[in-house]
């Protein structure tokens, strides 16, 4: 069984509570297989990096395979943290089903791509994503991320993301 790596459990601290029907932190990270745990890893390493992981209130659900991304609930400040930073954008992020998003700027690979729904039913509902090319890194990337991304349906997981997202 999976254990929390050292420096994790301070990082995850009840963020995992209620996924997959877990009641702790340390039991939902245990359950989740490999590519989940090295999709959090990344994520989370690159949330860190930008200081954003602290608005990330409780995780949802992740995934590593046929992309690297999760689902979560935030702080109710997160739009407004991204709206006012020079390096994202809300330009090209939205996507046809969803109510908005966020693109990060000025990177060429692993960036962040965060959208939301509004439900009409309750809290609004985030996912993060990192895209292997860049839409906003430079015209090349965005040329690449376009066609390969978006036409192909090109999606990497957490072994092709992995050296993007240096520690």
């Amino acid at each position: 069984m999976a254990e929390l790596p050292e420096r994790t459990p301070a990082l995850l601290r009840g963020k995992l509570a209620g996924l997959y029907g877990f009641d702790r932190d340390e039991k939902a990270y245990s359950a989740l297989p490999r590519d989940k745990q090295e999709a959090l890893a990344l994520l989370s390493r690159r949330l860190i990096q930008l200081k954003l992981w602290q608005s990330v209130r409780s995780i949802v659900n992740v995934y590593g395979q046929g992309g690297v991304g999760m689902y979560f609930s935030a702080e109710p400040d997160l739009e407004l943290e991204l709206q006012g930073r020079d390096d994202f954008t809300r330009m090209f992020a939205r996507h046809h089903d969803n109510s908005g998003g966020f693109l990060e700027k000025d990177r060429h690979r692993a960036s962040l791509h965060f959208l939301y729904l509004d439900p009409d039913s309750g809290e609004r509902e985030w996912h993060v994503h990192l895209d292997f090319y860049g839409p906003m890194g430079s015209l090349l990337s965005a040329a690449q991320h376009l066609y390969y991304e978006r036409w192909r349906k090109f999606r990497p997981d957490w072994r092709i993301m992995k050296p993007f997202v240096p520690e």
